[in-house]
């Protein structure tokens, strides 16, 4: 076996340059720092879902509409996640329903509220009512039903009353408790 120094790989030519990074679309989400390198029009949803795979987000249709499945707070405003280019993004903090928990992973009180309350049905739309539940009980700590019932999104499998509870359970400080 020859030494370990005629093992060694032969020095890279002197004239070779590293490229520049590429130019791109620094945005946070979930409190970690991306750089979309791709195409600026790219929907916000398909580069949660395809890039990062972060699949809580779902797909409900065109922006304008849309069930509310695929909201996300964008600097803490629900939008709908498919009618946001990446472009529009540069500099933003983006939290999807995967951003709510702490690091820790204990729970959003809105997160354990829907567990208290059942408030989940065949689940698609979960992660939708979270978010704008979450940006509701910042806006309005103490929602009325009208609140509630002023929010984007659409059940097809009729959990709208266990949702409401679970709001209003947050709001009251209640989750987790029995």
């Amino acid at each position: 076996m020859p030494p370990a120094q005629d093992q060694a790989m032969p020095t890279p030519d002197s004239n070779i340059v590293p490229e520049k990074i590429r130019d791109g679309i620094e945005v946070v989400i979930n409190g970690e720092p991306f750089r979309h390198t791709g195409d600026p029009a790219m929907p916000l949803l398909w580069y949660l879902r395809d890039v990062l795979r972060l699949t809580g987000t779902k797909y409900g249709g065109d922006a304008q509409a849309g069930n509310g499945a695929d909201l996300v707070l964008v600097d803490g405003k629900p939008v709908p996640a498919i009618g946001q280019p990446m472009k529009a993004l540069a500099g933003k903090r983006v939290t999807t329903v995967e951003g709510l928990a702490a690091n820790d992973g204990t729970l959003h009180p809105l997160q354990q509220a829907f567990i208290d309350e059942d408030a989940i049905g065949c689940g698609y739309c979960t992660p939708g009512w979270l978010i704008s539940g979450v940006a509701l009980l910042t806006r309005a700590a103490q929602p009325s039903d009208d609140d509630i019932d002023r929010l984007p999104n659409l059940c097809r499998c009729g959990s709208q009353t266990r949702v409401r509870r679970a709001i209003k359970r947050a709001a009251a400080g209640k989750a987790g408790q029995a």
